[in-house]
């Protein structure tokens, strides 16, 4: 999927409507990783913009929050190995989020995206951002050091290799709002950036 400018700058001019508008459709979402960077910030702005009248975390745990806004957040805890048991934890919302890691070891090469796929959503997006700029907790030395060595790279040119976790969170929130045709999209980095800015006031 090729973006222009011009086709940004278009539905840019609409998305603050269209955000209220889907508010007024009373929509639900599942998040899948919740407790990793991006999921957790996914789970803060959703909370905050109140774009979905029901939220879900699904995961191996239940999660626990200081924040009083979170402690009416539902949760169900699965076992990934037998996610087709599980199927009545995702019936019953419009929208679903995957935040899980993408290292084969963690995310089970892909298993749980395949699964996610069978049970035929609509219209399904896949975000490839390049390296996630965070203060990961669990950051080995050397994906430390890496994501250190990049801020410089990140302040001349923003949307060359390195994404803001924020940036991708407002791009995948954008992207639920905006209609598509298409049942499929892919979105790489320089989109991911584009798409993330819609509906912000140039100052």
């Amino acid at each position: 999927m090729d973006f222009t400018g011009f086709i940004f700058s278009s539905m840019s001019q609409d998305l603050n409507n269209l955000r209220e508008m889907f508010k007024a459709l009373n929509k639900s979402c599942f998040i899948l990783g919740a407790s990793g960077e991006t999921g957790k910030v996914l789970l803060r702005e959703i909370v905050q913009s109140r774009i979905f009248t029901k939220v879900t975390l699904i995961g191996r745990r239940k999660l626990t929050f200081e924040d009083a806004a979170r402690e009416n957040v539902s949760q169900e805890v699965v076992d990934f190995e037998k996610l087709d048991e599980y199927a009545s934890a995702f019936q019953g919302h419009d929208v679903g989020f995957c935040c899980l890691g993408t290292t084969k070891a963690k995310a089970g090469e892909g298993q749980v995206e395949a699964a996610i796929e069978e049970l035929n959503f609509d219209r399904y997006s896949i975000f490839r951002p390049g390296v996630l700029m965070c203060d990961r907790q669990e950051s080995r030395p050397m994906e430390w050091m890496a994501r250190k060595l990049l801020v410089p790279v990140a302040s001349l040119f923003p949307t060359a290799i390195t994404t803001p976790v924020l940036v991708l969170v407002k791009a995948m929130l954008n992207n639920v709002i905006l209609p598509s045709e298409n049942k499929m999209e892919l979105f790489h980095n320089k989109h991911i950036h584009e798409l993330s800015k819609l509906g912000e006031t140039e100052t």
